[in-house]
């Protein structure tokens, strides 16, 4: 496209000020957020303690070994245990681990 000599282009060069949009930007878009003593839910998740005394992580698992995870997830939820879920049948198997047991070729 070819530039405009016009002058038609100049209103808007006098309503936006370079100096005035690059302090807008470098202070609400590039800076994180301040929270403002009335914005009491960002104050407080600023505040709020981020759990210890458990880890999200990420593993990887054969999808066999998956199924058959689910598998015994679904069979205690029919016995009655609702509360089953993978990270809890996880973590009664490393409860019952006997290291002794363990094959070699692991």
């Amino acid at each position: 496209m070819a530039a405009r000599d016009d002058g038609a282009g100049l209103g808007a060069a006098r309503v936006l000020d370079g100096d005035e949009v690059q302090g807008v930007l470098s202070g609400a878009f590039y800076q994180p957020a301040q929270a403002d003593a009335g914005d009491a839910p960002a104050k407080a998740r600023d505040e709020k303690a981020k759990p210890t005394h458990y880890k999200v992580i990420c593993i990887s698992m054969y999808t066999k070994d998956l199924g058959r995870l689910d598998e015994l997830v679904e069979e205690l939820k029919g016995r009655g245990i609702t509360k089953a879920n993978r990270s809890a049948l996880i973590r009664v198997a490393l409860e019952q681990l006997d290291l002794d047991k363990v094959p070699r070729g692991l």
